[in-house]
């Protein structure tokens, strides 16, 4: 083996560890990515549950609000 092929290994060897850092990388920034993409839409469903529940109540406590009257107009 010449010096030419050890050079030739080493930076086959050198290369090979770079393109599976770069790999393990990418794949782990695309399951954060994802994880994110769910938290985010779990939060927007919490905001709009919320925005309803507020509404709820404000139509329960209403002084003119007459249940029976809205169920009978159904």
């Amino acid at each position: 083996m010449n010096v030419f092929s050890f050079v030739i290994a080493l930076v086959t060897v050198v290369l090979c560890a770079r393109l599976i850092q770069v790999y393990i990388e990418t794949r782990n920034n695309r399951s954060r990515a994802a994880e994110d993409m769910d938290v985010e839409q779990t939060v927007a469903k919490i905001e709009a549950l919320e925005d309803r529940v507020r509404v709820l109540e404000r139509i329960i406590t209403e002084n003119r609000f007459d249940l029976k009257q809205e169920i009978d107009g159904l």
